[in-house]
């Protein structure tokens, strides 16, 4: 059986450790702290974790590179560890779900997510899986990509661990599978 691949989207360094774009991170270092585990580098530019989530060998995979540059290093841990398309798991913020809402899907396009379009290009396929943790929209006029570079609200702040740890128990439920089972699951709104 192949591995699967679960990558967390955010950009490096402490700069950027908690705004909304690095909800993806924040998961996968979840991840690997219920397993016990520390991340390592790895020649991919990349910090990986191998564990196992049941009987699945899984990668955890955080990209040490910008959001928009992600699709390199993705694609290279691809062929390294030689995983399918189909098991790959993308976690990411979205903008166009409400704060607290968790989405999985199959494929798509990258509403304009600059960590996806690297991804789709350099892997040459959409159809890897998706874990899209709700942001919500920026209020006002804010632009958008200030917006997912600012840290989570006082607010958002009190519920953000919740939230990551759902997402977390959704990468674990789409990795025993099936999508659709995980789906019935997670979609729910807000706080189940």
């Amino acid at each position: 059986m192949s591995d699967w691949l679960v990558v967390g989207l955010g950009n490096p360094g402490p700069t950027y450790a908690g705004n909304r774009h690095n909800v993806g991170s924040m998961v996968l270092d979840l991840l690997a702290e219920r397993v016990g585990a520390r991340f390592k580098a790895h020649k991919g530019r990349a910090d990986l974790v191998e564990t196992r989530f049941g009987d699945q060998r899984t990668l955890l995979a955080k990209p040490k590179c910008y959001m928009n540059e992600s699709g390199g290093p993705v694609a290279s841990l691809r062929d390294f560890f030689k995983v399918p398309v189909g098991q790959i798991v993308v976690v990411h913020d979205e903008l166009d779900i409400p704060y607290g809402t968790l989405r999985l899907k199959a494929g798509g396009g990258d509403n304009g997510h600059n960590g996806l379009k690297s991804l789709t290009k350099s892997l040459g396929s959409k159809e890897y899986l998706r874990v899209r943790v709700g942001i919500g929209r920026p209020p006002g006029r804010q632009d958008p990509a200030d917006f997912v570079l600012k840290d989570f609200s006082a607010t958002e702040k009190k519920e953000l661990a919740f939230h990551v740890d759902r997402a977390a128990d959704a990468v674990e439920a789409l990795v025993a599978g099936p999508l659709e089972l995980a789906q019935n699951v997670f979609h729910v709104d807000g706080p189940a």
